[in-house]
């Protein structure tokens, strides 16, 4: 049985600690150039030196994502780009255009590379091909059953990895490919400008009679009809490590260092739960679908695991993530009076009972019992996002705790 590796994404610097410290064995970012998503905050190099030093101290891996289809005009930028990630090393380049793969070979040999989901990675002949041509793992297109993935595995070099997205937002279009974006905006998801147009509401025009808008039915439920439930994979630990899967991957290039510490905490106990004793996990696993709808979601599908998923992996009725938790900041380093930094996400207020998220897995309520600014003054709530504030919470904090409230 193989030991799969937890793949956590992380937006910033600062969530690739979260990251880190919650129980992740990689992370995958992104830097300013050549990743899919261009509206992250992503990483400079000065910041992907930093997070590449700071998990390796905790003997955690970093992938750079570098997976855009390129055009002509990309591929000088990329050639720099490989050069400068050469004196960071990364752990592995995470690519999906033939041409960048073979440009970073040549710039880079040492670094791993990594097939990205974008290169539609269907069928163990495939896998070979990239193999062959000098990749370390290949990620497995996000509409491949669990039976394809087994026989994949069955046909394939045993040092060739798989690697599965096993957790977060579907797409709509094969293997992340859509042209719909480019076509309504004009910003292209495959350079990494997506628009979400999936998760837009149509309505039908005739040609003979523009400006009569006619609703577009999937049922009588609503016109949400791109708009697809989130894939979680926490009730099928078992399936998934049976598999053959190396990489257990997490979707959420975006997302905040609540969602990332919520799902990386719950699937790091899963995977430790099973590999102990499956009666374990088994006893375990009402605590997991607790802790996994702590953070925002879209309902939840198994996606194609199972097979071709039905009308049920669609929302009809409206776009909008379900929330539980508020986000409200990181604990830092106690100042000389034992109050603890936070940089503040959303407000709360001196008397407020909110939770501390440890990454052991304990949740615990506490009060808000002081808030002072930098200068020292008193607070009695904290309105302003991102302020830096020292908070009494009537306990010792460790460093990377996550703040949230119960909504």
């Amino acid at each position: 049985m193989r030991t799969p590796e937890l793949l956590i994404p992380a937006s910033s610097l600062e969530v690739l600690k979260i990251a880190v410290i919650f129980g992740a064995d990689a992370v995958y970012i992104g830097g300013e150039a050549f990743g899919l998503r261009a509206k992250a905050k992503n990483f400079s190099m000065e910041e992907i030196k930093e997070g590449i030093t700071f998990a390796h101290a905790h003997d955690v891996k970093v992938y750079i994502t570098a997976n855009i289809l390129a055009h002509n005009s990309d591929l000088a930028g990329a050639r720099e780009y490989f050069t400068e990630l050469c004196t960071v090393k990364p752990d592995a380049l995470i690519i999906s255009d033939p041409g960048m793969f073979r440009l970073a070979q040549e710039v880079c040999p040492e670094i791993e590379l990594h097939i990205s989901t974008q290169a539609n990675n269907t069928n163990y002949a495939t896998y070979r091909f990239w193999h062959e041509l000098g990749a370390k793992r290949v990620v497995s297109a996000r509409e491949l059953s669990l039976e394809e993935i087994k026989e994949i595995r069955a046909n394939i070099p045993d040092d060739l990895e798989i690697e599965t997205f096993i957790h977060g937002a579907m797409c709509i279009s094969y293997s992340g490919r859509c042209l719909l974006s480019n076509y309504f905006t004009g910003r292209d998801a495959n350079q990494g400008a997506c628009t979400h147009p999936c998760r837009w509401k149509y309505s039908i025009v005739e040609e003979t009679r523009p400006g009569e808008y006619m609703p577009v039915y999937e049922n009588e439920r609503g016109t949400y009809i791109f708009n697809s439930k989130d894939l979680c994979m926490i009730e099928h630990i078992p399936e998934l490590i049976e598999s053959g899967i190396d990489s257990f991957k997490i979707e959420g290039r975006m997302k905040t260092a609540l969602y990332v510490a919520t799902v990386a905490r719950t699937y790091r106990k899963a995977i430790d739960d099973y590999r102990e004793s499956p009666e374990l996990y088994r006893e375990h696993l009402p605590w997991y679908l607790d802790q996994i709808s702590n953070c925002t979601y879209r309902q939840f599908t198994t996606g194609f695991f199972f097979g071709k998923p039905s009308e049920e992996a669609q929302i009809y009725d409206n776009n909008t993530y379900l929330k539980e938790y508020t986000y409200l900041g990181i604990a830092g380093e106690p100042n000389e009076e034992g109050l603890y930094r936070i940089e503040q996400r959303n407000k709360f207020s001196v008397g407020e009972e909110i939770e501390v998220m440890k990454p052991n897995g304990e949740n615990r309520k506490v009060t808000v019992r002081r808030i002072l600014d930098e200068e020292g003054n008193e607070m009695e709530s904290a309105p302003h996002p991102k302020q830096v504030l020292y908070i009494d919470l009537g306990e010792p904090l460790d460093r990377y705790d996550i703040l949230r409230r119960k909504e």
